[in-house]
């Protein structure tokens, strides 16, 4: 009887940590941006004439067309607009 009741316990306990693993283990995604870079290629939310992050060459687009992406010459930002813009734009 005792056996059985181990062998219980020990199940329930399993299978709770085996439902708790999906909680730790899976963290939601942060995005980061670069502040520092980005103040000092002078980023901006907004084109510049036809200059856009999604026409240059260090633009790293995101899923779709118009969801955030990143950038080649900000390291660590996963926050950089298509339409947005800094001095670093390049097309060569």
């Amino acid at each position: 009887m005792s056996t059985n009741l181990s062998r219980r316990r020990f199940l329930q306990t399993a299978s709770v940590a085996l439902a708790l693993i999906p909680l730790v283990v899976i963290r939601p995604a942060r995005a980061n941006t670069n502040a520092s870079v980005r103040a000092r290629l002078k980023y901006q939310n907004a084109p510049n004439n036809d200059m856009s992050c999604a026409s240059c060459l260090e633009f790293i687009p995101g899923k779709t067309d118009k969801d955030l992406g990143g950038c080649r010459v900000i390291p660590g930002d996963d926050e950089i607009a298509p339409n947005a813009y800094c001095t670093s734009w390049n097309t060569m």
